[in-house]
């Protein structure tokens, strides 16, 4: 009789500990506001290896320009013409320069930089033992993994752009504004090929949520932030060989690399869309698979780290 509609929980005395609600949680506890993104982004970006990956992608098209500097092209004229005619290209202006930073960087590094992101983002938490803790203010898992994808594919995309921005940066200041060339298409305007430059950089952004999904996967499996991170690169080399073997026919389309080079269509002139298409529904489904079953795993495990 006369009781409010909250039940209340631990009275220990006659006095009163707390107030459950009618879900059982503590009244005034709002899931949503545990682990905000703005909080998760600024302690991500104290991090040292957050610091050291950022700092690389702007510090790699300094690199190539002073190595341009110091090239004589007598190396390029004994055996390597193929290079010295991309090395050509790359010093013919700034947008070349962005275009050549960019194509010696997607095979690999940016592979790497975005598993580092995403594949360290949840193992590392459980290797220092903190992950419980989170947990327990409580954070509910769903959001915790949410919070923490959306984070690290943010720094993913800051690597890109400033990879891309400070080339472009630093190779107009060099070389100069200049039309963009390259050995698949007419010379293209400034303006147009700054348009093409974006093009690339969304198509690449697309095509890397395959690793940022695989490396989140394997984040959320194992309390070995190394193993995520190198089991994420190690795999997309493995299907990058595969993709090599010309005896698996059209098998290996389904591959997650077969489209990864897909956005030299986007540089052609007509531009050749065809095959970014398929390369962007082919990362977004393997992407949302990946993504899926890391969620499903990890709302299911005992997080005893």
């Amino acid at each position: 009789m006369g009781q409010s509609s909250s039940v209340e929980a631990g009275d220990v005395g006659g006095g009163r500990t707390g107030l459950v609600g009618p879900g059982g949680a503590a009244v005034g506890y709002r899931p949503s506001a545990t682990l905000p993104f703005a909080a998760e982004f600024r302690r991500q970006a104290s991090r040292r290896r957050t610091q050291l990956a950022l700092g690389f992608m702007v510090l790699l098209p300094l690199i190539i320009l002073v190595a341009f500097q110091f090239n004589s092209g007598e190396d390029d004229r004994n055996g390597r013409n193929e290079f010295g005619s991309l090395v050509d290209l790359a010093t013919s202006g700034g947008l070349n320069f962005t275009l050549f930073s960019i194509f010696v960087s997607a095979s690999f590094l940016l592979v790497v930089v975005v598993a580092l992101f995403c594949g360290d983002t949840v193992a590392s938490e459980a290797s220092w033992g903190s992950l419980r803790y989170l947990l327990a203010i409580p954070v509910p898992r769903a959001r915790l993994l949410t919070v923490k994808l959306l984070v690290a594919l943010a720094y993913s995309a800051l690597a890109l752009l400033l990879l891309a921005g400070t080339a472009l940066l630093a190779g107009t200041l060099r070389y100069g504004w200049s039309p963009l060339r390259s050995q698949v298409s007419a010379e293209l305007a400034p303006g147009e090929g700054l348009l093409r430059l974006l093009a690339v950089l969304g198509y690449l952004a697309v095509v890397l949520l395959v690793v940022a999904g695989l490396a989140f996967l394997l984040s959320v499996t194992t309390d070995a932030a190394l193993g995520a991170v190198g089991g994420a690169v190690l795999l997309w080399i493995l299907s990058s060989i595969l993709d090599q073997i010309t005896a698996l026919g059209g098998l290996r389309a389904f591959l997650p690399t077969h489209y990864s080079s897909a956005w030299l269509g986007l540089l052609s002139t007509p531009v050749q869309t065809d095959d970014v298409v398929r390369g962007a529904i082919s990362a977004v489904s393997y992407a949302t698979l990946f993504w899926g079953l890391a969620f499903w795993r990890f709302t299911r495990k005992d997080v005893t780290s």
